[in-house]
């Protein structure tokens, strides 16, 4: 019986239309690299990680300038990103069948969460790897949460004693989240996938500096925490 191996997909078809960067927002600058860069370098450094596939669309302009300029030799490009999310990972889980075993693990990770680190994917491996579904990161909610009555008005306090906030990595077997893509019909997240097959994903405690870059001000935050690991 093969051992099974550990790889990343990363996502990075998106427009990015909220941050106004002039460019998809994986590849705007972060503490002197794009933003995507960061992403792939954190992957490469973690030893447990095979090989990671970057997913962009066919007429991405900017990843092959990328890739001619870093020090990526274990990753690989694939041209088939679709309009969404979900057709972006289900199109690139199609595209390493034919290095990637059907119980192989695949880590799917947000191209806007540079604060990935090495010891948050070595954390999330050692805590899903025998697991029996999968798992990602995901930290417990710490705010008061209000659910809103349509109209700008709070209608009720929500308990937040057993609410998460989802990140990425998630990490599924190859085959198991290939098929509950190609079923579900629509989902925020792999492991709303997962879910909707009736199974339950292991939640992992990531970190605060593993936030998803969404605005311009984010920005800021982000290369706070990279400029601090240096």
């Amino acid at each position: 019986m093969n051992v099974p191996r550990y790889f990343a997909l990363i996502p990075a078809a998106g427009i990015g239309a909220r941050m106004a960067a002039g460019c998809p927002k994986q590849y705007a600058s972060l503490a002197g690299k794009p933003m995507l860069q960061h992403v792939l370098e954190t992957f490469t450094a973690a030893s447990q990680i095979a090989h990671s596939f970057v997913v962009v669309s066919e007429g991405d302009a900017y990843i092959d300038d990328l890739m001619a300029s870093a020090d990526l030799p274990s990753v690989t490009v694939l041209k088939c990103g679709g309009a969404t999310r979900q057709l972006s990972v289900t199109n690139g889980l199609a595209a390493m069948t034919s290095v990637v075993e059907p119980d192989d693990w695949v880590l799917v990770h947000d191209a806007a969460r540079p604060g990935l680190t090495v010891s948050l994917i070595d954390k999330l491996i050692a805590s899903v790897k025998d697991d029996t579904v999968g798992g990602l990161l995901a930290v417990p909610v710490v705010d008061t949460i209000k659910r809103s009555n349509g109209h700008g008005r709070a209608e009720l306090t929500v308990s937040r004693d057993a609410l998460w906030a989802a990140q990425t990595p998630q990490m599924f077997r190859h085959q198991a989240l290939a098929k509950a893509l190609q079923q579900a019909a629509a989902f925020t997240d792999e492991a709303s996938a997962i879910e909707a097959m009736g199974q339950q994903p292991k939640l992992v405690e990531g970190s605060s500096r593993n936030f998803k870059v969404t605005m311009p001000q984010d920005m800021l935050l982000a290369e706070w925490y990279l400029k601090g690991q240096a």
